[in-house]
């Protein structure tokens, strides 16, 4: 890691002394050059928990001593017909952190007032930066699902994402099932909260979901799509399959299933600033944690390469304390 200037906020900005930042899988992007438009040099990171230490001109809400986060959602810029409908997460220009401008791996990180999220005094920044991503991602998307309370939910995978949506679904009320190879982690998928265990190795995961009435939702937090291709068999009727979890390869879909039982697949993207205090925020109500592991900035590409590896439980987060 090299030292870099301390950055001055401009008109609508805002200056943020990074107390932590999640490393999240999607800082790959970054490092291997590999997002359309990026331009280096560029610092990742866009789970960011800090507080507020210098703000520009024409900052409104927000002041200096102010404990904030921003995400994914890093800014939008306001004119393009995505953000005229109000819909700012699949902005046009969407402005991501550690992609757009310099991210968390870093002191202070300069961002839009427009993209922050006010952090609960009960939360530390540590709790905090992972919520930013993977809870924002995972908690959203299931209360925008057709699910409602009681239904029958499974989540694909209890690893980064997975072990946070395991928890949203049982605390927002959801007979919730999880789904992951070896019955190893059957004991860790309880404690979680779930209600069933299915072990994709040993199990036909479709039967299985079928003998508990049908998902309404199965939310695949995998990259892979041939994990996700065998649960579409177990969906209920007027069912989604939602895919939070990018995988490279296609999805092969079953169209004469999907008729008849006027299946779905959807794709969700994370959420706004204000998404995202609605996630902190049910995290202090509801007592739903990422379960992490920390390290100081200066070992920023330790942490980078124990989440790459799979080695991490379940999420890494830097720390400038």
């Amino acid at each position: 890691m090299g030292d870099i200037a301390t950055p001055e906020p401009g008109r609508g900005e805002v200056r943020i002394k990074v107390e932590a930042c999640g490393v999240c899988h999607s800082d790959y992007f970054t490092v291997h050059n590999v997002y359309p438009g990026l331009s280096y040099p560029r610092v990742p990171g866009h789970e960011i928990a800090g507080i507020i230490d210098s703000a520009g001109s024409d900052v409104v809400g927000f002041a200096v001593g102010d404990r904030v986060g921003v995400g994914w959602h890093g800014g939008h810029d306001g004119s393009c017909d995505r953000c005229r409908r109000g819909d700012f997460i699949t902005c046009r220009n969407l402005r991501v952190p550690g992609i757009a401008y310099d991210g968390g791996y870093a002191g202070y990180v300069v961002a839009p007032v427009v993209a922050l999220a006010r952090i609960p005094e009960t939360l530390s920044a540590e709790e905090a930066a992972p919520l930013m991503c993977a809870g924002v991602t995972t908690y959203n998307s299931l209360r925008h699902s057709v699910a409602r309370a009681g239904d029958l939910v499974a989540i694909l995978g209890i690893g980064g994402l997975g072990h946070l949506a395991v928890q949203f679904a049982a605390k927002m009320g959801f007979e919730t099932v999880a789904i992951a190879r070896g019955s190893d982690k059957a004991e860790f998928a309880r404690s979680l909260g779930a209600h069933h265990y299915i072990d994709s190795n040993a199990d036909v995961v479709a039967e299985k979901l079928l003998e508990l009435g049908g998902a309404k939702v199965v939310l695949s937090t995998v990259t892979a799509a041939s994990a996700m291709e065998p649960v579409l068999a177990g969906l209920g009727f007027d069912s989604q399959l939602i895919v939070v979890g990018a995988a490279m390869e296609p999805l092969h879909l079953p169209t004469m299933a999907m008729l008849g039982g006027r299946h779905s697949v959807k794709g969700w993207p994370s959420g706004t600033c204000t998404d995202s205090e609605d996630t902190l925020k049910f995290a202090v109500l509801s007592g739903v944690r990422a379960m992490i592991e920390t390290m100081p900035l200066e070992r920023a590409q330790a942490a980078y390469d124990r989440m790459m590896s799979g080695a991490a439980r379940f999420r890494m987060v830097l720390t400038t304390k």
